[in-house]
C-alpha cells in the first residue's frame, strides 16, 4: 500500500521555493481516453498525467479491444515538466461491449466508457464503478438521460446494461444538477445519435471544455460549449484525433495551498489561475500574494492566513475536490472557518484524521466549523482518496513532528511523484518502503 513521511516544525518553518509544473488534468485525460472508444483508428492523447489512473484505463481500453499504448518520456527525472506523456490508442472497428468488475472497481472514471460504447456499440455492460469513499454518485441521470435517447437500460448483476434496439435518436434533456460524469456520457452518447440532442444544466468545467473541444475535432457538431446549454447535431461516423489535454485545475490548487500551508514562494509552471478564480480570491483576502507570470503564476506566504468560508458548488464555484485543502488551511489560519460541503456526502471522512494531527473541528452534516490553532500535531493518519490524502500530507507540513500517510496509493491516482515533487521544492517529505 504505501505511506508518506512527513517532518516538519510546524507552519511557516520550512518554507517552499522553487518551481511545480502541472500537467494534463487527470479527469479529462480518462474521459479523453474514453471518448477515443468513438473513432475506429488511431487517436493520440497528449498531455497525460503519469498516475496510476491512466494506467488503468489504458487496462480498460484494452479490455475493450483497444491497442493503448502509454508513454512517459520523462520517467528518469520525476520533477520535469516532460513527466507529461502520451496515450496512442488504436481502436478497432468492432468494439468488446463488457467492461469487466475486476478494472471499473479500481476507477469511478471508468464509467465514462457507457456513452461511448452505446454509440458506438448499439450494447453495453459496464459494472458498477468503485473509486474512492467519498460519497454516493449515483448513476440516475446517466441512464434515464441515456433512456430518453432510445436505450434499454438495466441493473443486472452488478452491470449496468444498455442496449439500443432502434439506435440512439436525438432528445431533449434535462440534468437535476450539473452532473460532470452525466454530461460527459450523455455528450458522446449523443453525438451519434440521430437527430439533435439538447441538454440543459450541463456540467461547465474546463474539463468537459476539453472534451468537447476534442469531439468537435473528431467530426462532432456541438454548439454551446462552455454555456450550461449543449445542442449536438448527431453524425454517423467520428474519425480519430491527436488532442492535448487541459492542464489540471486541481494539482494547480493542491500547489497553491501546499504554499499557503508551508509558506514560501511557489511558481506553477502550467497552471491556469483563471480556471481557479474563487479559489485564489479568498486565498489574496486571507493574505497570501498571487503574481501572474509567463510560464503559470506564483504564491507567496509569508505569514499565518486569516480564515475564510467555503461552500463548495460545481464549477465555476469552489471545488469539491479543494475542500479539503481548504479544511487543512484553516485549521492553522487565524480565525473561524465554516466549511460546507454540498457535492460529496462523505467529503468530512477526511476531518477525522485531520483531527487527529490536532486540528480543532466539528462537523455537523455537511457543514464543518474549524477554529485555527497555531501549530498541527505530527500522528499517523490514513489516506481515504485522493485529495484527502494529498490534503493529509499538506498538513503534515504544518504539523510539528512526524506525520506518516498511510495508504498513500491513493494519492499515487492523483498526482505524478508528489512526494519527490514536494522534496525538491524544500519539503521534507518521503516514501516509505511498503
Amino acid at each position: 500500500m504505501g505511506s508518506f513521511r512527513v517532518v516538519s516544525e510546524g507552519p511557516l518553518t520550512r518554507p517552499l521555493s522553487g518551481t511545480v509544473h502541472v500537467g494534463g488534468a487527470k479527469n479529462s485525460a480518462l474521459k479523453l481516453m474514453a471518448g477515443a472508444l468513438l473513432a475506429p483508428g488511431r487517436s493520440v492523447i497528449h498531455n497525460v498525467p503519469n498516475i496510476l489512473d491512466v494506467a488503468v484505463m489504458g487496462q480498460l481500453l484494452r479490455q475493450l479491444g483497444c491497442t493503448v499504448e502509454i508513454a512517459y518520456p520523462g520517467d528518469a527525472d520525476p520533477t520535469c515538466e516532460s513527466t507529461a506523456g502520451r496515450a496512442t490508442i488504436d481502436v478497432p472497428e468492432e468494439l468488446e461491449h463488457k467492461a469487466p468488475y475486476e478494472l471499473v472497481r479500481r476507477l469511478r472514471a471508468s464509467i465514462a466508457v457507457l456513452g461511448p460504447l452505446v454509440a458506438r456499440c448499439h450494447r453495453a455492460s459496464v459494472a458498477l464503478p468503485g473509486g474512492d469513499a467519498i460519497g454516493s454518485r449515483g448513476l440516475d441521470m446517466h441512464i434515464l438521460g441515456l433512456q430518453e435517447l432510445g436505450a434499454v437500460v438495466r441493473i443486472e448483476h452488478g452491470q449496468v446494461v444498455a442496449e439500443v434496439p432502434g439506435g440512439l435518436r436525438g432528445a431533449s434533456l434535462w440534468l437535476d444538477f450539473p452532473s460532470v460524469g452525466a454530461t460527459e456520457n450523455l455528450l458522446m452518447a449523443a453525438v451519434m445519435a440521430q437527430g439533435t440532442t439538447v441538454i440543459d444544466n450541463v456540467a461547465r468545467e474546463p474539463e468537459i471544455i476539453d472534451l468537447c473541444e476534442m469531439l468537435v475535432a473528431m467530426g462532432a457538431r456541438i454548439d454551446g460549449v462552455s454555456t450550461s446549454t449543449l445542442a449536438i447535431e448527431g453524425v454517423d461516423r467520428l474519425h480519430p484525433v491527436e488532442h492535448t489535454t487541459v492542464t489540471d485545475r486541481i494539482v494547480t490548487g493542491t500547489w497553491v495551498f501546499a504554499s499557503a500551508i508551508a509558506g514560501g514562494d511557489l511558481h506553477i509552471s502550467g497552471g491556469v489561475a483563471h480556471h481557479l478564480d474563487i479559489v485564489l480570491d479568498k486565498l489574496v483576502a486571507a493574505g497570501a500574494e498571487i503574481v501572474q507570470g509567463e510560464t503559470g503564476f506564483t504564491v507567496s506566504t509569508h505569514q499565518r492566513l486569516t480564515s475564510f468560508d467555503v461552500a463548495t458548488l460545481p464549477y465555476p464555484g469552489f471545488p469539491t475536490d479543494l475542500q479539503p485543502f481548504a479544511m487543512a488551511l484553516a485549521s492553522v489560519s487565524s480565525g473561524t472557518a465554516m466549511i460546507t460541503e454540498n457535492v460529496f456526502e462523505a467529503r468530512f471522512m477526511f476531518a477525522q484524521e485531520l483531527a487527529r494531527l490536532g486540528a480543532d473541528l466539528r462537523t455537523d452534516g455537511h457543514h464543518a466549523v474549524v477554529r485555527g490553532v497555531p501549530m498541527l500535531s505530527g500522528a499517523p493518519v490514513v489516506a481515504h482518496d485522493i485529495r484527502a490524502g494529498a490534503a493529509l500530507v499538506l498538513a503534515g507540513l504544518a504539523a510539528q513532528g512526524t506525520t506518516v500517510v498511510a495508504e498513500s496509493q491513493h494519492i499515487d491516482r492523483g498526482y505524478p511523484w508528489f512526494a519527490e515533487a514536494l522534496a525538491s521544492v524544500g519539503a521534507e517529505v518521503s516514501r516509505l518502503p511498503d
